[in-house]
C-alpha cells in the first residue's frame, strides 16, 4: 500500500498583501521600540533621583528633592484615588449608554449617538478643566456637604473643618477636592469606555439574543442573561483601559486641584495630588535634580499605566468577544 504523504499547502500572496503586511508588522514593531525607548529614556534620567532616594522614594509624602526628601507615597495615593472616583462614576453611566445605543435605541438615532460619543472623546481636556473649574465645583459643593453630612462617620467621606450643622459654614473645604477632580475625569473617560463596551455588546450573537426573546424573555432579561454575560470580560478589559486614562490626566485635574503632599484619603476634602498634575505643577522651576525627582514620578506612572492597559488587553483577548473578533 502506498504511504499517505501530508499534503503541503503554499500561500501565495499579491504584492498588496505583502505591503500590507510588512506596514503592518513595521507600525508594531515600532509601537514597542518606541514605548521601550520612552521607559529606558526616564530610567536613565530618573537614575539620579532614584539613586540618592532608595526605597525611601515609595515610602516619602514629602516633595522637597533639593532638600533631600522626596518621595510619591502621597501622590500615588492621590493619582489612584482621583482614578477611582472616575472609574466608579464613569463605569456604570458608560454601559447605561453602551445598552441604551445598542439594545434600545431606533435604528436611526444609532448613528448619530455614535457620533456624539466619539465627538465627546474629541473634546481637549484643559475644556474639561475649565468647565469643571467654573461650573461643576459650584454645582458639586453641595452634594459633596450632604454626602458628609449624612455619611462623613465613613472616614472617606469625612471633612476636617466643616460643620454639619452650620448652614453658613464656608464651602472650600469642598472645593478643589479629589471628588470634584475624579468626576471631571469621569466625563472624560466615559466616551473612551463606552465606545469599547457598544463594540462588545454588538458582538453579541444575534442567535442567542433571538432564542433569548423566542422563550419568553423580555428585553433586560435578555440582556441580563446574553448581552451582560458575553460581554463581561470586554466590560472589564474597557473599564481598565479607562483606568490607564483616568491615572494619566494631567491638565483637568492641575486646573481643579488644590495640591497637598501628604496622604488625603478624604476624598470630599479640598487638597488632591497626582503625578501628572505634580510634574505640570513642578516642572518649570525644577532644578536639575529636581527634574530627575520628577522623571522618577512619571517612571513610575509610566510603569502603573503600561500594567493597567496591557492586563486590559489580557482580559479582552480571553473573552469570548475578545477572541472572535
Amino acid at each position: 500500500m502506498p504511504i499517505d504523504t501530508p499534503l503541503t499547502l503554499s500561500v501565495t500572496r499579491a504584492r498588496p498583501d505583502r505591503i500590507f503586511r510588512g506596514f503592518a508588522l513595521g507600525g508594531g514593531i515600532a509601537v514597542l521600540a518606541i514605548m521601550l525607548l520612552v521607559g529606558l529614556f526616564l530610567s536613565i534620567r530618573a537614575s539620579d533621583a532614584l539613586g540618592t532616594a532608595g526605597w525611601g522614594f515609595l515610602t516619602e509624602q514629602a516633595w522637597e528633592p533639593d532638600a533631600g526628601r522626596f518621595g510619591i507615597a502621597a501622590i500615588i495615593v492621590g493619582t489612584i484615588l482621583i482614578a477611582l472616583v472616575a472609574i466608579i462614576t464613569a463605569v456604570p453611566l458608560s454601559a447605561a449608554c453602551a445598552l441604551y445605543i445598542t439594545q434600545y435605541a431606533p435604528v436611526k438615532l444609532r448613528s448619530t449617538l455614535i457620533s456624539l460619543v466619539d465627538l465627546m472623546a474629541a473634546i481637549p481636556s484643559i475644556v474639561f478643566g475649565l468647565w469643571g473649574f467654573f461650573w461643576l465645583q459650584g454645582e458639586v459643593v453641595p452634594v459633596a456637604r450632604w454626602i458628609s453630612q449624612n455619611f462623613g462617620f465613613i472616614p472617606i467621606f469625612a471633612v476636617e473643618g466643616a460643620d454639619p450643622n452650620d448652614p453658613l459654614a464656608p464651602t472650600t473645604v469642598f472645593t478643589s477636592s479629589t471628588f470634584i477632580a475624579g468626576l471631571v475625569v469621569a466625563m472624560m473617560i466615559t466616551p473612551i469606555i463606552t465606545s469599547i463596551m457598544r463594540e462588545v455588546f454588538d458582538q453579541t450573537p444575534i442567535g442567542e439574543r433571538e432564542g433569548a426573546l423566542a422563550l419568553g424573555a423580555t428585553r433586560w432579561s435578555m440582556i441580563r442573561t446574553v448581552v451582560l454575560p458575553f460581554g463581561r470580560a470586554g466590560m472589564i478589559g474597557g473599564s481598565m483601559l479607562g483606568l490607564g486614562r483616568a491615572l494619566g490626566e494631567t491638565i483637568a485635574v492641575y486646573i481643579i486641584i488644590s495640591p497637598v503632599f501628604v496622604i488625603q484619603p478624604r476624598i470630599l476634602e479640598n487638597g488632591a495630588i497626582s503625578v501628572s498634575s505634580l510634574i505640570a505643577l513642578r516642572y518649570g522651576e525644577a532644578t536639575e535634580f529636581g527634574l530627575s525627582a520628577l522623571m522618577a514620578a512619571g517612571l513610575t506612572l509610566f510603569l502603573m499605566t503600561l500594567v493597567v492597559n496591557f492586563a486590559a488587553a489580557l482580559i479582552v483577548s480571553r473573552s469570548r468577544s475578545g477572541v472572535s473578533s
